[in-house]
């Protein structure tokens, strides 16, 4: 009796399927002695801090594949939805669509409920579901702004553990970041002094870490106000070539000289257009 088979529409979400399949594949590799790719490592520099008025988020603007400087002037910050705000760091595609379901959700929410999200509500709904991946998403993020509690500031890892602090750095460069927050910073500063400090901390990063580089952009949020500078400040600046790399003919004495001539074929081709009438 022949058996029928039903098409089911795929479940929406992350598929592990093929965990068994990679870890079996991995047994393989390792028994003929050779080794599959190892993952790309990525790394930046991203902080805030909690001011008189509000929270100021930044950045640098490096994006990393191993190695290769992807692209030296990338945007890590994300408007979720009014009060919060973002910066991200991890892997690309990761940070992209968490940041985009979480806006969604938080436009839901807004609609449902009449008002504004708090902070508080966006972290939680980032905490969730990180957590529900068990770091399989790999997205660290920083989330501020400012509600009608006041201003909030959060890390958040990407396991689902969070933290809310005066000042937070993340990525690659954040140890170098944090030194410079630990050795400076005080309640109740004014938004030039936080500025600039933000800015500091996000320059030793730079200078500190291969993976953080290029500009810095700040993020000041207030009472119903997001002001995004991109950028505030280039902390490496390109030099000038000041060098004349071109030298005349015969410049370099050439040694030998062969010329072996190369028995071609030649082909006629003819080219039709497509009648597309």
């Amino acid at each position: 009796m022949a058996t029928l088979t039903v098409s089911r529409a795929p479940l929406s979400g992350f598929s592990f399927d093929n965990c068994k399949r990679n870890a079996l594949l991995e047994g393989e590799a390792n028994k003929v002695g050779s080794n599959l790719p190892a993952a790309r490592k990525t790394g930046t520099t991203i902080c805030g801090l909690v001011y008189k008025d509000g929270v100021i988020l930044g950045a640098d603007t490096r994006a990393t594949e191993g190695m290769v400087v992807a692209d030296k002037n990338l945007t890590q910050g994300s408007n979720l939805q009014c009060p919060p705000h973002l910066q991200i760091t991890g892997t690309a595609a990761d940070t992209e669509m968490t940041t985009q379901i979480i806006s969604s959700n938080l436009e839901l929410h807004s609609l449902s409920t009449g008002r504004l999200p708090r902070v508080a509500t966006a972290n939680r709904m980032l905490k969730q579901m990180l957590f529900r991946y068990q770091g399989y998403i790999g997205a660290a993020l920083v989330l501020g702004g400012v509600d009608c509690n006041g201003p909030h500031l959060y890390s958040i890892y990407p396991h689902g553990s969070t933290d809310k602090l005066p000042y937070v750095t993340m990525g690659s460069g954040s140890l170098a970041a944090m030194a410079v927050f630990e050795d400076r910073y005080k309640p109740d500063m004014e938004e030039d002094e936080a500025k600039r400090m933000v800015r500091d901390a996000i320059a030793a990063g730079i200078f500190n870490d291969l993976g953080s580089g290029s500009n810095i952009d700040l993020c000041v949020i207030t009472k119903g106000k997001v002001d995004y500078i991109r950028p505030h400040d280039e902390a490496n600046q390109k030099g000038v070539r000041t060098g004349d790399y071109k030298y005349k003919r015969g410049t370099t004495s050439v040694l030998t000289k062969m010329v072996t001539p190369l028995s071609l074929e030649v082909v006629e081709e003819s080219i039709q257009t497509m009648d597309t009438s």
